[in-house]
């Protein structure tokens, strides 16, 4: 399985430390001793230290996470935030992740400008699918953060979304910029930006990958569907990478894949000092285990 052999290459790395905020959830608990079971990484746990211990004693089973976690008592949401992210900013933890806590409020002290994790790039996510009778990885960006992205901003996320795949072995991200067609038409500026991305692609404004667009997604993801309308290229079949042009696109496609293909799925915000492991409340222990493995992989790319 592509997710598994995912965790399988973040055990071989050196120990991570990830810093969880508000870790007072019993299905963030289970990832975390999951990933301790799996050595994995080691934790800092942000929140109420009651609630956490009771939530680990009633979870652990086998497992004897003491030498691995350590708990710090914070009485409010925005304190284990703030505690959580400083950790990170200080170099005492590697990856931030996500607990019972609303979004806006992580990424407030994400951003903050005198302890916060900003890089001067945009914040985006990535995600990584494990598709059933798909034998690859397939990357769709950006389903979370960037409402309606510009040129530029679209660049980033792409730079963003490389770095991830670097991270999983990908040492040449295909990139398919998403459009509802493959030729440029002004009307549709998802591929006018697609072509501009990929003559900025050619001219090394964007490397480290090989970009071509505008590419509806049956001709990104298809052979046979790029042999048939008789597009020549590199990506067309083959991407690694799917760049949709705003968010509805990639949540929709994000939720498809998961509910309507059974897809299993990581996932991180790239573009800051560090991986942020921000699944959202309804994912499964499973997806945020897949999605720490992703995370301690980036941070070795």
């Amino acid at each position: 399985m592509l997710l598994d052999s995912l965790i399988d290459r973040a055990t071989q790395l050196k120990k991570n430390t990830v810093a969880v905020a508000v870790a007072e959830d019993i299905v963030v608990i289970k990832a975390v001793l999951d990933a301790i079971e799996r050595n994995l990484a080691h934790f800092i746990l942000f929140g109420n230290q009651g609630i956490i211990n009771r939530m680990i004693e009633v979870e652990q089973n086998k497992v004897n996470p003491v030498k691995s976690l350590r708990i710090v008592h914070a009485d409010t949401n925005e304190l284990a935030a703030q505690l959580a992210v400083k950790a990170v900013s200080n170099k005492e933890a590697d990856v931030l992740m996500k607990g019972n806590i609303p979004t806006n409020v992580l990424l407030k002290a994400v951003l903050n400008k005198e302890y916060g994790l900003r890089t001067g790039n945009i914040l985006s996510h990535v995600a990584v699918f494990e598709i059933p009778n798909r034998d690859r990885f397939t990357i769709v960006t950006d389903s979370g953060m960037n409402i309606n992205p510009d040129l530029e901003q679209k660049a980033q996320i792409i730079r963003n979304a490389v770095a991830v795949a670097k991270g999983i072995g990908i040492e040449t991200p295909k990139v398919a910029p998403i459009a509802a067609v493959e030729v440029v038409n002004p009307a549709m500026q998802a591929t006018v930006d697609a072509a501009a991305l990929t003559v900025m692609n050619k001219r090394g404004q964007i490397d480290g990958c090989i970009v071509d667009g505008p590419l509806a997604l049956d001709n990104a993801v298809s052979i046979l569907a790029a042999e048939h309308k008789g597009i020549q290229s590199e990506v067309a079949g083959k991407a690694d990478i799917l760049v949709v042009p705003a968010i509805e696109v990639g949540n929709v496609l994000y939720k498809s894949l998961v509910y309507f293909a059974n897809a299993k799925v990581g996932a991180v915000i790239a573009g800051a000092k560090a991986p942020i492991v921000l699944t959202s409340r309804a994912d499964s222990a499973e997806s945020k285990l897949y999605s720490l493995a992703l995370a301690i992989c980036s941070v070795a790319n």
